[in-house]
């Protein structure tokens, strides 16, 4: 990409990301879509909860899971919240609890409060894991409960 490309692409980002936040879904789709097929990990996380919750547009989970993914591999904290989350729940994919720690603690390592407090809550219920009070309690700790 070009010095222009890479400012029209950051200037696309920023204007749908801040569409994303005045609830303009639509608009926001409209911009972070392109962006998301060429690889950016925050148009990628973004169109992922617009197309997981049906905002301005119909629900498309399979489609949402796919821009989950795509974000977390990358690295994208809250895409990796999120991913473990849809693991957790089995939501738009069978639910598999193991994979959902993987998540959480991947974005924990980058400071995810909530993948801890997840964390807490899936050793104290013992969701997929047997259940560990003091593994619970850690997890609780480091998110700062």
């Amino acid at each position: 990409m070009s010095g222009t490309e890479n400012d029209n692409a950051a200037m696309d980002l920023a204007s749908g990301i801040a569409a994303f936040e005045s609830r303009e879904f639509r608009r926001a789709s409209q911009l972070l879509s392109p962006l998301a097929q060429a690889g950016n990990a925050e148009a990628q996380y973004r169109m992922a909860i617009i197309l997981q919750n049906g905002l301005g547009t119909p629900e498309k989970k399979e489609q949402a899971l796919q821009w989950m993914k795509a974000a977390a591999e990358q690295d994208q904290a809250m895409a990796q919240h999120g991913l473990g989350f849809m693991y957790l729940e089995g939501e738009g994919i069978e639910k598999d609890p193991l994979l959902a720690i993987k998540w959480f603690r991947k974005a924990a390592a980058q400071g995810m409060v909530g993948s801890m407090a997840c964390l807490g809550r899936i050793y104290e219920d013992g969701v997929g894991v047997k259940q560990d009070d003091t593994l619970a309690q850690q997890w609780y700790k480091k998110a700062g409960f």
